[in-house]
């Protein structure tokens, strides 16, 4: 009855912000029926819910006392009675009943260490944010460097190779079938540095061109890169068996790059048959889907690197004995144009088996 003498009653309804975080405030609020809700802003986007005051709990004094801005924002849920005291009345209350001061008290030092320990949990959440962050620059930095290092040996291979054959044509020591194998050699190795070139290039491209679609034949995209990779996959001793179904729907997509992410995944089941054996490429309909499956017999991928083989820069050196090269673009691009045609690539992979690639366009009935 004291304090109602000394303050006023009010009503608010829901949605009312009766203290205002960071404002200069002079009122003291006790709750007399309802329900409030007290937030912070952690920063600039992020609003954090405290707690939930009803009957009976109070608000607004630290912002008396320490003569501070309102430490958080205090709105009503729910149709809300108070009593509001202005900060003279209030520090006069104070001082003059023992009871409530000590009161006041205990649920300042309450309050201060919630604080407290908020404050503590919210620095170990950055703490964590920092060292994740740091994790993540780092393993970029890493990756960075290692595919500097991967190219730069990627490209001084060809480049060795072929100044060798070049300096022994050029010499003329070399006569017809010789001739002949090292000016394929000489051309392969300049095909690959070609290969390399366009395929950073594409990369960079992915990230600032969008694609432009138009209606395709996927089953002439499939017949385009095959044929691309025959010679490929003769020098691998590896037959390329394809099976069409007929009546394919067309499907919007960018044609240019989705042949680059076909052959990106063939290559990779060329590369990775390395004692030869049979890549099957099957190209099939579903409802509203086309399914193209690229299954080969080589040496497959172990469980803990199958999450790992999409990710730009990521490649094996060496699989039970057998060395590859390459620099992890391929599969990369692979993934990227698939998802920017809105469909999907997945891989099962038995090691020592082989691994099947599923990819999945999506179509329209009457595209």
């Amino acid at each position: 009855n004291r304090m109602i003498s000394i303050g006023t009653l009010k009503e608010y309804p829901p949605d009312t912000t009766l203290c205002h975080e960071g404002e200069i405030e002079n009122v003291f609020y006790i709750i007399v029926s309802g329900k409030v809700q007290v937030a912070k802003h952690i920063n600039e986007d992020q609003l954090r819910l405290l707690k939930h005051l009803g009957n009976g709990d109070f608000f607004g004094e630290m912002g008396i006392i320490h003569e501070v801005p309102r430490g958080a924002s205090v709105t009503t849920l729910t149709p809300t009675k108070v009593i509001e005291i202005d900060k003279e009345a209030f520090k006069v209350f104070l001082e003059n009943n023992s009871s409530m001061s000590l009161a006041m008290v205990r649920e300042v030092s309450r309050r201060l260490r919630e604080n407290d320990e908020m404050a503590i949990e919210d620095l170990r959440r950055k703490t964590h944010e920092l060292e994740e962050a740091y994790r993540q620059l780092t393993e970029m930095e890493n990756a960075r460097s290692r595919f500097l290092a991967t190219i730069a040996h990627e490209l001084r291979t060809p480049l060795t190779a072929s100044s060798g054959f070049v300096q022994m044509i050029q010499s003329g020591h070399l006569r017809g079938e010789a001739l002949d194998s090292a000016l394929e050699v000489v051309t392969r190795n300049l095909q690959e540095i070609i290969t390399l070139t366009n395929d950073i290039l594409f990369l960079q491209e992915m990230d600032l061109i969008l694609p432009n679609f138009i209606p395709v034949d996927i089953g002439a995209i499939i017949v385009s890169s095959v044929e691309k990779q025959r010679k490929n996959a003769i020098r691998n001793q590896v037959s390329l068996s394809l099976n069409i179904a007929a009546d394919l729907p067309t499907i919007q997509a960018a044609p240019r790059s989705l042949e680059r992410a076909f052959t990106a995944v063939l290559d990779n089941a060329i590369k990775f048959s390395p004692d030869g054996g049979e890549v099957i490429i099957d190209v099939k309909p579903a409802p509203n889907l086309i399914i193209i499956s690229i299954a080969d017999q080589g040496v497959g991928i172990r469980p803990e690197v199958l999450p790992h083989i999409f990710e730009r820069f990521f490649h094996l050196d060496e699989i039970n004995g057998h060395l590859f090269r390459g620099v992890g673009l391929g599969l990369s691009i692979a993934r990227h144009v698939i998802e920017q045609h809105h469909g999907n690539i997945e891989v099962e992979s038995t090691p020592g088996e082989g691994s099947i690639f599923t990819i999945s366009l999506k179509h329209t009935p009457n595209s």
